[in-house]
């Protein structure tokens, strides 16, 4: 709440309607009754706090991988919304990676532990080798263990690599994560909080904006209820462990490790251009979270004018994205049984 004040006041020094309008909008959003939440998926296989969870459906394993920094839900927002059940019709079997939440006791579990340690045992256990495809950062650690272990296929969904893609914006991760290392070093982990924090400040327009829009939907709409859905989503998570919040900050904002062809997981260091299988990014090209910039590189790759969450569950959703996905999952299943 501090933060919103600070970014309201300068988003809207000049416009005491605009201050007013957001703050309406604000305490609409926190008075919202709540949307019913979609039943969780059946957790089948689990490895510590990890679960995979099985959407159904038969054919080739696709195994959505979400980011560590929101929850998995936005894969299975509602039941038009979904992409993981609409996967499970598409001919293949669809699972749902579920990080779960960390201990202080895993402060010392990165990046490449997270691979190493949860989601590869996962993948031992279905019947073949998956298809992966993740989103945000989940897409980042897909590319890790599609080098590492024998992945069908890996589709990247709005994923950062090249990370000096961010430009100047780095400067401010940087101080950002300066300012909070040493409470997150008492803790041993990294709250949602701080992340969220340093999201706001990507764009903070958009931030008040979004609110002062929200104040004059009719609270009963599918738009307000939508909007109630995804933001909930969007201020939920679990922390990161304090060794991946160090190495998000570190080694990749900073020294940006991964597009240098430097990021080692499971003893090798990742490189998109020697992947094994096949593989394709689909790049938002109005994305603030993650610019375009930040982009792979990959041989194939699929553009998108949708924003960050908005490719995902959008109303142009499907024909944006998830009907390419399945095209191009299905190529992929087919190469992998030539």
């Amino acid at each position: 709440m501090p933060l919103f004040l600070e970014m309201l006041r300068s988003e809207t020094a000049n416009s005491h309607e605009r201050q007013a309008a957001a703050l309406v909008g604000l305490s609409a959003y926190q008075q919202a009754p709540r949307p019913k939440g979609m039943p969780p998926l059946p957790a089948r296989f689990r490895r510590g706090r990890a679960r995979l969870r099985d959407a159904g459906g038969t054919g080739r394993p696709v195994v959505l991988i979400p980011s560590l920094i929101n929850p998995p839900s936005v894969l299975d927002l509602a039941s038009d919304r979904s992409l993981v059940r609409w996967l499970a019709g598409q001919g293949c079997h669809a699972w749902l990676l579920d990080w779960g939440a960390p201990t202080p006791a895993e402060r010392d579990l990165d990046l490449a532990g997270h691979v190493e340690q949860l989601l590869l045992p996962l993948l031992t256990k279905l019947d073949e080798p998956p298809v992966l495809v993740g989103y945000c950062l989940g897409g980042t650690l897909a590319m890790a263990a599609a080098a590492a272990a024998g992945a069908a296929g890996c589709a990247m969904i709005a994923a950062p690599w090249h990370f000096s893609g961010y430009g100047d914006a780095r400067t401010a991760m940087a101080q950002h994560w300066a300012t909070a290392k040493p409470a997150c070093e008492m803790l041993g982990l990294l709250p949602m909080e701080v992340l969220q924090s340093g999201f706001w400040r990507l764009d903070p327009g958009r931030t008040i904006s979004k609110f002062e829009a929200f104040g004059r939907m009719d609270p009963t709409s599918e738009a307000a209820q939508s909007f109630v859905r995804l933001e909930d989503w969007a201020n939920a998570g679990a922390p990161l462990t304090l060794a991946a919040g160090r190495d998000l900050f570190e080694r990749l904002v900073q020294r940006d490790e991964p597009g240098a062809g430097a990021w080692q997981v499971a003893g090798q260091r990742v490189c998109p251009a020697t992947l094994p299988c096949p593989a394709i990014e689909f790049v938002s090209l109005t994305d603030r979270i993650v610019p375009a910039a930040t982009a792979a590189g990959l041989r194939e790759r699929h553009d998108i004018g949708a924003g960050h969450v908005g490719m995902m569950i959008g109303s142009r959703a499907r024909q944006q994205l998830w009907d390419p996905l399945a095209s191009w999952i299905h190529r992929a299943c087919t190469s992998a049984c030539s």
